[in-house]
């Protein structure tokens, strides 16, 4: 009797389908959109009030929302359809550049509604999330998952790193109003997508959550899960990643360029750091397409979140800017792996009829807990130094990772015993 072999994904598979790949160039446009109002409206909010108290609440009014609200924007993809949250989110995106944009042409920016667009700008990307995870599912076969979780993850990465270059050229040839007000273009085609696409995130499925939605499904969710130790461990590697690195390495790059003796007045030796820092996603995402080198398993996502966590502590600490500038590449590389895999794992273990909530509790936990980064780089900061802090960090992810694979392992080894 011969055994039917699976057919092995293809390289590069989701960006060969005439519908997955509009879905992921859209999706990186409308990243780069985030961060360029990101761009334009940090500048002139720090040229307007020099508050720096505000700039702390940037960061959390970014991440709180998906702290907050994953898990219930995760129910409303499973009950809804996917391609209407996603136009609600991106339409929510252009119409905060559009009232940031009102509030600069009419000089009527205070510090109140700075904070409200804020907000609001946090809620889109958190609305966002879980609805367009759930849309993989229905571009990609299951075998192809993996691929169209890291590729989508590539081309927003692509999107980050292009967003404040873009918004720099905006800024400076339009200046912060017309700049913002053309930040609105980069929404439009996905939200134009949506309209035409015939998926829905449960065409493949076929399930719709009839169930009431509600804030309190997320200690429900987590209990739900609870025996399935890989998919548990995989959601706290991810918070481990966003608490112990999260967004610190951006922010303190002002201060490595110092240490490294880069931070001259053009600003050329910074640029690079944060260039280096943002072109290791994009590199890593194209080449483990292409090689097929890493594969959607436990042992990949840990090994990955080991070398991210190394890699950080050799910024940290090196003297050399060569080193520096090689380490963030790498660490780009091994971020983008740690999560994509992680995120892979997560909706491939999920629960079909859960799905969308778990995405969500995956969204809270590896987005949401960035909110706790600030509060610990901060806190460190003042104790050792950002430098110190950054590495302390990176210490913990190495030593957080390794004990979440000793637990997922003897909770597997146990469970083949039983």
């Amino acid at each position: 009797m011969t055994t039917a072999v699976s057919p092995r994904p293809r390289r590069f598979g989701p960006l060969r389908d005439k519908h997955s790949r509009p879905y992921l160039i859209t999706a990186g446009m409308s990243m780069m959109g985030d961060n360029i109002e990101h761009v334009i409206t940090y500048w002139v909010l720090w040229q307007t009030f020099h508050s720096p108290w505000l700039v702390g609440f940037q960061v959390i009014s970014h991440w709180l929302p998906f702290l907050l609200f994953s898990v219930v924007f995760g129910g409303l993809a499973e009950k809804y359809d996917c391609r209407r949250i996603i136009q609600i989110a991106q339409g929510l995106f252009a119409l905060v550049s559009l009232g940031w944009g009102l509030l600069f042409l009419t000089g009527t920016l205070e510090m109140w509604s700075a904070c409200v667009l804020l907000v609001l700008h946090g809620c889109a990307g958190a609305l966002w999330g879980p609805a367009e995870q759930l849309m993989l599912h229905d571009f990609a076969e299951r075998r192809e998952l993996p691929s169209a979780v890291r590729l989508n993850a590539t081309f927003k990465s692509l999107g980050v790193l292009a967003g404040p270059v873009v918004g720099s050229a905006l800024l400076l040839l339009l200046g912060p109003t017309w700049g913002i007000f053309a930040n609105i273009l980069f929404y439009l085609p996905m939200t134009l997508l949506m309209a035409r696409t015939p998926f829905t995130g449960h065409s493949r499925s076929g399930l719709v959550m009839r169930e009431r939605v509600s804030i309190l499904d997320t200690p429900r969710v987590i209990r739900s899960v609870a025996d399935d130790k890989v998919l548990v461990g995989m959601i706290a590697l991810a918070g481990l990643i966003a608490v112990c690195v999260g967004s610190s390495l951006t922010v303190a790059m002002p201060n490595f360029a110092d240490t490294l003796g880069a931070g001259d007045e053009d600003g050329l030796g910074y640029g690079l750091l944060l260039f280096a820092n943002g072109i290791g996603g994009v590199i890593g995402g194209f080449l483990l397409e292409a090689t097929g080198l890493i594969k959607a398993d436990v042992k990949a996502a840990i090994v990955a979140a080991v070398m991210f966590g190394l890699t950080s502590l050799i910024v940290a600490t090196t003297s050399q800017y060569g080193i520096a500038l090689a380490a963030l590449v790498l660490g780009g590389i091994a971020n983008l792996a740690a999560t994509s895999v992680g995120q892979a794992i997560v909706q491939l273990r999920a629960p079909a009829d859960r799905r969308g909530r778990v995405v969500g509790v995956y969204g809270m936990v590896g987005s949401g807990m960035r909110t706790g980064n600030g509060i610990t780089i901060a806190w460190l900061g003042a104790l050792v130094g950002v430098s110190g802090a950054v590495a302390v960090g990176g210490i913990g992810l190495m030593v957080g990772a390794v004990l979440i694979a000793v637990l997922t392992g003897l909770q597997t080894a146990r469970g083949r015993r039983a």
